[in-house]
């Protein structure tokens, strides 16, 4: 570049780099890759120091300032990084960005070193608070296209960088996935859309919702551990908690991610807003997939979402988070009665479902075909191997019973139920209670309405919220009718009941009266 070719030495550089793929030195001996791997690391970063110089000389500074960004958090003291990334900044009109990371990096060097930034840096610093920084072009580097990059088999390669530099991160490439469920069953076609959405270009989410039980975490982990080896720079997760009272931060969700990508805690920006861009930053050019479950809704996962589309994004929530530009969400529902015996039978053994079959099926039907439900009935009888099943589909028929034999352990429908049920507002609740003891499954806009003794505009709005926490399922195409499952119904009873609603009476048609029960 001492010649002012800058665009051929950025395209040789770009060029060489490419070459590179993953972690180096990873099959040989332990002391052969600690004798080499700082001088590789070395040469690889200088490479890289001189491509993203002929970049900035070439005036693309706007897409070296997220590639800087990395680099400058892999190697906090490295302070030709510091300068062509105030360099950069200060070109895309961000001087007191600039000037920010000049005063993080003299602190490093002082608290780390006990030395003051080199003349070079502080004449960067300097140009950039008078305003006289050099334009593109105007800054040469010397002694970089004929850096060699040695390899143990002697075999010289040119020591160049590309931006993708895939598996070169600084530490333990993230790998935050939950453990997949060894039993998994079922869901082959959901399965099938899911693969399908994450193969596709773009930064689109994909989006797992459905009512509380219907297993879409479970889904949504098997899924991602099946496309592990399409994201080779990591996977991320986080159990955004969406249904608890209290769900997570986006800061604070990226404060998780961002240390597992190396970044250290003193390094951490204060703001969403800075975590967010650090976080994009990171992420660029990079292929990670990462797993945002049990969100709450789209407020919460916008700050979270990769800005490339070189990175992967699966969300589960009882939201369909159609807000989120390109979102495709797939809607989860009960499994078929032929998915719910091949979990029971995956968990309990397939001998004792051979055995008894009826007794499977109906198990399956009083669960709701819901996998939280059967995998706590499965669960017990695993813990009683000599129990029939015929036994445990006996102890589900009493309706009074059920949501008590639907717990164990940590697992509990009624748990799960009661979250969505705290979404809505009290005067809903109270419609919902109303609607589980008027005895028809499926219902529509006026039947709710004549049901509830309400306007039908009322109705339809207490229905919709209803359906948006998933405590209702809703038939297409429109007029659109309304089904209250099985256990939901039961639920709704209950908490009525524990409120202090009285049950409505039967009018002489037969029909419920409960006019005097709701006011929405």
């Amino acid at each position: 570049m001492t010649a002012g070719r800058y665009t051929e030495a950025a395209e040789h550089l770009g060029q060489a780099l490419a070459l590179r793929r993953g972690p180096v030195l990873s099959n040989v001996t332990v002391h052969l890759r600690e004798r080499q791997q700082p001088l590789l690391d070395e040469a690889l970063l200088s490479a890289r120091e001189g491509r993203i110089e002929a970049e900035l000389a070439l005036g693309r500074h706007d897409a070296a300032v997220p590639q800087l960004m990395r680099l400058v958090m892999e190697n906090p003291l490295r302070e030709r990084l510091l300068g062509q990334l105030m360099t950069a900044l200060h070109r895309c009109g961000r001087q007191a960005e600039a000037l920010a990371v000049y005063e993080r990096g003299r602190r490093m060097l002082r608290d780390e070193l006990g030395v003051d930034p080199d003349r070079a840096l502080r004449d960067i610093r300097q140009s950039v608070l008078t305003g006289t920084l050099a334009r593109p072009a105007a800054r040469e580097t010397a002694g970089i296209v004929g850096t060699a990059l040695a390899l143990p088999d002697g075999g010289p390669r040119p020591a160049v960088a590309r931006v993708r530099d895939r598996g070169a991160w600084s530490g333990v490439v993230p790998a935050m996935l939950p453990a997949d469920v060894a039993d998994f069953s079922g869901r082959r076609r959901e399965l099938d859309g899911i693969a399908a959405a994450l193969g596709q270009a773009g930064p689109s989410p994909a989006v797992v919702t459905g009512a509380a039980g219907t297993g879409k975490s479970a889904l949504a982990v098997h899924a991602a551990h099946q496309a592990r080896r399409s994201f080779p720079d990591g996977q991320l997760h986080a159990d955004l908690s969406g249904q608890s009272e209290c769900p997570r931060s986006p800061a604070e969700v990226l404060g998780w991610f961002l240390r597992a990508m190396g970044v250290a805690e003193h390094n951490l920006p204060a703001s969403v807003e800075e975590r967010g861009q650090l976080y994009r930053s990171l992420l660029a050019d990079r292929r990670m997939l990462v797993l945002l479950d049990n969100a709450a809704d789209d407020r919460q996962i916008r700050p979270l979402l990769p800005g490339t589309g070189g990175c992967r994004t699966l969300i589960t929530g009882r939201d369909s988070f159609t807000t989120l530009p390109g979102a495709r969400p797939l809607a989860l529902g009960p499994m078929s009665a032929e998915e719910g015996c091949r979990m029971l039978s995956a968990i309990v053994g397939a001998e004792r479902t051979r055995n008894e079959p009826d007794a499977a099926a109906r198990i399956a039907e009083l669960c709701d075909r819901l996998p939280l439900a059967l995998r706590i009935v499965a669960a017990r009888l695993a813990a009683h191997p000599h129990q029939r099943l015929a036994a445990a589909a006996a102890r589900l028929e009493p309706e009074e019973r059920r949501l008590d034999e639907l717990r164990a352990g940590d697992l509990d429908i009624r748990a799960a139920l009661s979250s969505g049920h705290r979404r809505v507002a009290a005067p809903v609740r109270a419609a919902l209670g109303v609607l589980a003891y008027s005895g028809p499954d499926a219902f529509g806009v006026q039947e709710a309405a004549d049901v509830l003794g309400c306007p039908r505009k009322d109705a339809e709005d207490a229905l919709e919220s209803l359906a948006g926490a998933r405590l209702l399922e809703v038939s297409t195409p429109a007029p659109s009718r309304y089904r209250l499952m099985p256990l939901v119904r039961l639920y709704a009873r209950e908490q009525s009941r524990g409120a202090g609603f009285p049950a409505p009476r039967a009018a002489d048609d037969g029909r419920w009266s409960a006019r005097a029960c709701v006011m929405l």
